[in-house]
């Protein structure tokens, strides 16, 4: 039985004949070639993805429109740049020599190997690596130093919804373990409080007399007590319990303004002074009150406990085509570095009597409001904290077109 002949593409059964083609076949030949590179040019700069080819020294022969991007290079950046030195230590972790020639030491580089790493210019990006030494499917073995193809991903729209979940995912099992022990804690206190209701029935029913007294003053003192923990309780579920917002026409500065009511007496006992700079015509949002009370009272509070005694407030509301933006500045002591890296991770405070939950729950308020913010300090001179709301009319945002 005969073998099947190999299937040969049209360009391979002209080049199988240049030797018997003249000049003038030559040339259109030539031309042809042209329009087939001009072809796959476009077809490699209309896809996403990157595709680099090195040479045995790790030199870029070519790049397209991707990956020059991803990279950040030039077009004319091509045969001068050496690719294993845009990604220190890659050529190592795929068996080639440490200094980065590309030439392999051993016949040990995989046909197919990936890597993640990340550019941080020129914009930070997640970028998965496909590396595919191009001899392997040759069809002959290698002797020679291999020549690589190279395909770049961007997975940073993947990992920051990778990492918003597993942070979102954390922060539930946070407030479920909270809520089930501020239960566990209520259900004794409340058993307390009817166990002292009957001790003061009771109580009424002795003869009057000076020890009944001070016996019927400690138990109210008990009940109080009582009371007020069960508050603190119930104020403490109400902030952790991740209940979506009741969205109505909210006015910020009105917000703000019944938070600086409640904290008055006390910032006039610390000696702080508080400056509200906003715009009358500021738009309104949609958001939910009691949330957004909370959200600005952690603020503050924190901003008043960075001062030890006397300091200023800057409030400052404005707004421009889509958000409103309200920063707070205060000029306490500052956030070290390393702590400003921290400071929405649960449980962590650097205050005595801290439970390190307050911008926490912060975040969460302006995720569930679409808002987001920003935190500039500088240690011994302050904190400003932006947060930006989006206004009641924006709905829609049009992406930039792709390129």
């Amino acid at each position: 039985m005969p073998l099947p002949r190999k299937r040969q593409a049209p360009l391979d059964r002209i080049l199988g004949r240049m030797d018997d083609l003249d000049h003038t076949n030559l040339a259109i030949l030539a031309q042809r070639l042209a329009r087939e590179r001009n072809l796959l040019e476009t077809v490699f700069n209309t896809i996403h993805e990157g595709v680099i080819v090195i040479d045995p020294t790790g030199t870029i022969e070519y790049s397209n429109r991707a990956a020059n991007r991803l990279v950040g290079i030039q077009e004319s950046d091509t045969g001068k740049i050496i690719f294993w030195k845009l990604v220190p230590g890659l050529a190592r972790s795929f068996g080639l020599t440490p200094d980065g020639t590309g030439t392999r030491t051993e016949n040990t580089v995989t046909p197919v190997a990936a890597r993640e790493f990340e550019i941080t210019y020129p914009e930070p990006r997640h970028v998965r690596l496909h590396l595919i030494r191009l001899d392997d499917f040759s069809g002959t073995a290698a002797i020679d130093p291999a020549r690589f193809l190279v395909i770049l991903r961007d997975i940073t729209a993947e990992k920051i919804s990778t990492e918003n979940i597993i942070e979102h995912e954390r922060e539930n099992s946070i407030f479920t373990l909270a809520a089930g022990v501020a239960h566990e804690i209520g259900n004794p206190l409340n058993s307390m409080n009817i166990h002292l209701q009957l001790i003061l029935r009771n109580i009424e029913k002795l003869p009057p007399s000076p020890e009944r007294n001070r016996i019927s003053e400690s138990a109210h003192v008990c009940a109080a007590e009582i009371d007020r923990l069960d508050s603190i309780i119930q104020h403490f579920l109400n902030a952790i319990r991740p209940s979506p917002p009741d969205l109505h026409d909210t006015h910020l500065i009105n917000v703000i303004a019944e938070v600086l009511a409640i904290l008055k007496a006390q910032c006039e006992d610390l000696g702080i002074h508080i400056t509200l700079i906003t715009n009358p015509n500021l738009p309104v949002i949609s958001g939910d009150k009691n949330q957004l009370k909370q959200l600005f009272f952690n603020l503050l509070k924190n901003a008043m406990e960075s001062m030890d005694s006397g300091g200023k407030i800057d409030i400052t509301a404005e707004a421009d085509d889509e958000f409103v933006c309200i920063r707070v500045s205060d000029t306490g002591k500052g956030i070290e570095r390393d702590t400003l890296t921290r400071m929405f991770d649960p449980f962590f405070t650097t205050k005595k009597g801290g439970h390190g939950l307050g911008m926490m729950v912060v975040a969460r308020i302006l995720r569930a409001h679409g808002g987001d913010l920003d935190v500039e300090s500088t240690p011994g001179h302050g904190t400003t904290i932006t947060t930006r709301f989006p206004q009641k009319h924006r709905r829609v945002r049009l992406l930039p077109a792709a390129e």
